[in-house]
């Protein structure tokens, strides 16, 4: 099988990871270090109850994505693992709706008030409106981290993609080959 290249594509992925890591370094400079230890200090509350570890492994994913968002997205832990509805998947969906709800109540809308005001400052001038936009995904990231995973743009896409293909080879009973 012979592989096809594209110059111009290879080219700007190149200029893409540059604006994405000098966006990354702005964006951590100017507040995102701020949101991320936001999110570390709910991981550490969390952690110290037993009960809410599943909060500190998404509070930390969280942080991670407030750092650095540029470049990243925030998928279902269901969107990666392939994993369809089963008796585990139904009670750890359970257990995770339970634990983002007090989440949502407590530390939550801390975060969402925060991300939120970030949101509002970069949209105030044009060339840090993409800021804005970050700071509002992150905004509604706040109150439901738990099932969640930070990947980059490109793992997120391809799992999205394979899901939708057995999605559709469900629906037409054709199976797709992974």
């Amino acid at each position: 099988m012979q592989r096809v290249t594209f110059r111009g594509f290879e080219e700007a992925l190149a200029v893409g990871g540059f604006m994405r890591f000098f966006g990354n370094i702005i964006w951590f400079v100017f507040g995102g270090w701020y949101l991320a230890l936001l999110w570390l200090a709910g991981a550490v509350l969390a952690a110290i109850t037993v009960i809410g570890l599943p909060i500190s492994r998404a509070a930390l994913e969280m942080a991670k994505m407030s750092a650095f968002p540029f470049g990243k997205d925030v998928v279902h832990v269901r969107e990666l693992d392939g994993k369809g509805l089963t008796a585990v998947t139904a009670l750890t969906g359970t257990v995770g709706f339970i634990v983002n709800v007090l989440w949502a109540c407590t530390f939550g809308i801390v975060l969402f008030i925060a991300h939120l005001f970030a949101g509002i400052l970069s949209c105030i001038l044009v060339i840090t409106i993409p800021f804005g936009l970050q700071s509002f995904k992150l905004a509604g990231l706040s109150f439901w981290p738990v099932g969640r995973r930070v990947v980059s743009i490109e793992m997120a896409r391809l799992a999205r993609e394979h899901n939708a293909k057995i999605k559709l080879g469900k629906m037409h009973r054709v199976p797709i080959s992974s």
